[in-house]
């Protein structure tokens, strides 16, 4: 079984470059606070390792 992670967009995207808004966008974030889960793959852990600074992350059981 693979492991799942939440993310959440603790941060604006205003005032970010192109690149790092398209990647929250491409993680499934939209609004401030919106919540998604993803399986820990390497291509996602990569996206979310980008945008750290704007988002919080926690595994899930």
């Amino acid at each position: 079984m693979e492991k799942k992670i939440r993310i959440t967009l603790v941060k604006s995207t205003i005032g970010q470059k192109q690149p790092v808004r398209a990647t929250v966008r491409s993680l499934g974030l939209g609004k401030l606070h919106s919540v998604v889960e993803h399986s820990a793959s390497p291509a996602i852990l990569g996206m979310v390792r980008a945008v750290s600074h704007l988002v919080e992350t926690e595994e899930l059981d």
